[in-house]
């Protein structure tokens, strides 16, 4: 399959998720301006909440100085900068070297911008499952996200989510090089990274036991090549960067675990997250943080199960599932998870074909009243305790 058969492809391709890109500009500026009135009204600067607090701070201190930066507390735990994978750093250190930004600047520029060619990358990839309808109904759901007010902020999440969902719609539409390729720059990104590499694999491989029906010898051996090269560009941001810091830190292939340890983040499985859900019910009124905990764990086990039962191409039910995983699993700092399963978006396509099945009057009343409802939130989060 070529670029030019595919839906987001040619030279209709923004103008078909122009009506996407336009809804997600406008909840996004809603949520902007929520936060900009909110954090005056407390004597905040909200361009500080959105570029220098947090692990933001992290990064522009990485592309500014470099790897090297740790910081050590007085319960021996040591935070260290190696923890944070190079992408982000690189870009805001380029926009600082060819334009007047400083590197917290370039870092809310990449972000916008990232944010951007994320939601049309999600919309790419819902309209080739379920349509166009539903391609703009899965991004707009993805704006309006409780904690989408991250995806406006210096992190290295709406870069993540970019690269991810183009890496999976050239997944979908046969081209694994390109795959390949953005797979390994969400490797560099996030260590979730590895969600992506898996999912390039899997569809690999189904996809030659599936063979080519009907596909003559030769284009059958050249698309074999471009899958393993595609399977083999896929892990390499992510391998190639965990393996650098194991060298630096002199702990092999596993010195990054080391970093990582050194944060209190591992994978336990989810134990410390069992036992910080339980601990919420030993006491009134945290019992109902706790009911909303199990709640929300529940509805993500729903959307999953309704991805799968809807026969979601595998590519996109491989990483969704890892990305579930490693936030759920892991034994890092508990309010950082919501954030954490930002990226994981074909979790919406089932919410989305439903909206897409509503009269155009019921689902934009829906979505709007969501949209005010999750500024209100984002403000309120970002002015008080989160995102960590």
């Amino acid at each position: 399959m070529t670029d030019l058969e595919t839906p987001a492809a040619g030279h209709g391709a923004l103008r078909r998720a122009a009506p996407a890109l336009l809804g997600y500009a406008a909840v996004r500026a809603l949520g902007l301006l929520a936060l900009a009135l909110w954090s005056a009204a407390r004597d905040k600067s909200a361009y500080t909440l959105l570029t220098a607090r947090w692990d933001s701070l992290w990064y522009t201190r990485v592309a500014e100085l470099g790897y090297g930066y740790e910081v050590r507390l007085p319960n021996g735990d040591v935070h260290s900068n190696l923890a944070f994978f190079p992408l982000l750093p690189w870009l805001e250190r380029l926009g600082a070297a060819v334009s007047p930004l400083s590197y917290a600047d370039a870092g809310f520029a990449v972000s916008l911008l990232a944010s951007l060619a994320a939601a049309w990358g999600i919309f790419a990839v819902a309209e080739w499952v379920y349509g166009r309808r539903a391609g703009v109904c899965a991004v707009l759901l993805w704006a309006v996200l409780p904690v989408g007010v991250v995806q406006s902020m210096a992190y290295s999440e709406s870069l993540f989510t970019a690269l991810a969902a183009w890496s999976l719609y050239a997944v979908l539409t046969g081209r694994w090089v390109t795959a390949g390729l953005l797979a390994s720059l969400a490797g560099l990104t996030r260590p979730v990274g590895l969600a992506v590499a898996a999912a390039v694999w899997v569809a690999a491989i189904a996809a030659h036991l599936r063979g080519r029906d009907g596909a003559a010898p030769e284009r059958a051996r050249g698309d074999g090549v471009r899958r393993v090269l595609g399977m083999l560009l896929a892990p390499l941001g992510a391998a190639g960067y965990v393996l650098w810091v194991g060298h630096r830190t002199g702990g092999g292939p596993l010195g990054y675990l080391d970093v990582q340890a050194g944060w209190r983040n591992g994978f336990d499985g989810g134990a410390a997250f069992a036992r910080f859900v339980a601990g919420k019910f030993t006491s009134f009124p945290s019992a109902l943080a706790g009911v909303g905990l199990v709640v929300g764990v529940a509805l993500l086990v729903r959307l999953y199960v309704a991805c799968v039962r809807q026969r979601q191409p595998l590519a996109l039910l491989v990483y969704a599932g890892i990305v579930i995983a490693l936030a759920l699993c892991a034994s890092s700092y508990f309010g950082s998870k919501p954030r954490l399963l930002l990226p994981a978006f074909p979790l919406l396509l089932p919410l989305a074909l439903a909206l897409a099945r509503w009269r155009t009057s019921r689902s934009a009343l829906v979505l709007g009243g969501v949209a005010v409802a999750s500024a209100v939130y984002g403000a309120f989060w970002l002015n008080g305790s989160g995102p960590p």
